[in-house]
């Protein structure tokens, strides 16, 4: 085994038992805390919990610190890559996992959930349907020697496009499922949980660089942030399950439902990217982090809007934690698979 193999870091290699082991913290102290925990539930700010808030700004922060907008300039010169990525995360995902969630829970789980309960399930996958990975891609791509340079155009345009195209797809496919959109709120989402991120992460990125230079920025400042992001989605994991123990409890199949279509939706999209970049001719290092980025999520956006737009305690939110815990070890099976067809 050659010395220099690539390794996934410490935190994200075991991501998924992290989330398993917050699912198992979660469950036990909602069950040991009763009605207790619901004093934390109702910390609200117009039907945002102010504690998840905080830490889920925590998750988005550290990564909004790491693009780099200006990088945009050079998609001319290899525009075919980013294209792809575009019309797979816009044109193409969103409407997928609206469909195999409309599939799984409006129709073959309906012996078991209510139809308003499936309409929240759905409304949880489109969310992260609608949120393309911006942040773990970066450690897939890596995986695969993808192009860094290339990946980061890539990523970047993703976020430019989340913020004037996430809430009306959004808004259209939950209108299509019939869910009720309060536009103010989903709105807001996005303002909070992205905007303001970005221009933070923005402009700390700019004094920080001009008093400590882009080298310290790069190799000292963003990899100490990393665990605080990953230790804020694992609390929020722990508080989220808290809050819907007894519901896992009463329904303990309900995580391996929700699991199902998220990972056939999962492999779908890869797929379909990665015979795309084939078919267009792109080089194996932009291919592939096109496909990771297309089979990938950004959860912790998709975990803040559903937790706004329909609380802790919903099937929606619960749909997005589900999407963390299967995430990692699906996107390390197409990591395996991308390096295995590498051309």
């Amino acid at each position: 085994m050659s010395s220099d193999k690539k390794q996934i870091g410490f935190f994200e290699k075991y991501l998924t038992l992290w989330v398993a082991l917050c699912i198992a913290a979660g469950i036990g102290i909602g069950s040991f805390a009763g009605d207790g925990i619901q004093v934390l539930a109702n910390m609200e700010i117009y039907k945002v919990n102010i504690l998840v808030a905080i830490l889920i700004w925590l998750m988005i922060y550290p990564m909004m610190l790491q693009v780099d907008f200006t990088s945009v300039k050079n998609i001319g010169k290899r525009p075919k890559g980013v294209l792809l990525t575009v019309i797979v995360n816009w044109l193409i995902k969103p409407f997928t996992m609206a469909f195999f969630a409309w599939v799984f829970f409006a129709k073959i789980y309906a012996a078991f959930i209510s139809p308003e309960q499936a309409g929240e399930y759905i409304a949880g996958a489109i969310l992260l349907g609608a949120a393309p990975c911006t942040a773990m891609v970066f450690v897939w791509s890596y995986l695969t020697d993808g192009d860094p340079n290339y990946t980061l155009v890539q990523v970047s345009v993703n976020d430019l496009i989340i913020l004037v195209a996430f809430v009306p797809i959004v808004g259209l496919l939950l209108g299509i499922t019939n869910v009720s959109i309060p536009y103010n709120t989903l709105i807001a989402s996005v303002v909070v949980f992205v905007v303001i991120p970005l221009l933070a992460g923005f402009i700390t990125q700019k004094i920080l660089i001009r008093k400590k230079g882009n080298e310290w920025f790069k190799t000292i400042l963003l990899p100490r942030f990393k665990p605080v992001s990953i230790m804020a989605l694992l609390i929020t994991l722990i508080l989220l399950f808290a809050f819907q123990g007894s519901t896992i409890i009463s329904k303990p199949l309900i995580i391996l439902f929700v699991a199902v279509p998220l990972i056939i939706q999962t492999y779908f999209i890869f797929f379909i990217t990665w015979f795309g970049g084939r078919f267009l001719k792109l080089p194996h290092n932009v291919c592939s982090p096109a496909a990771m980025i297309g089979a990938s999520n950004f959860f912790e956006l998709a975990v803040a809007v559903a937790i706004a737009l329909f609380g802790l305690q919903s099937p929606a939110a619960m749909v997005t934690v589900v999407g963390v815990l299967v995430e990692v070890p699906v996107m390390l099976s197409l990591v395996a698979l991308a390096n295995r067809w590498k051309y």
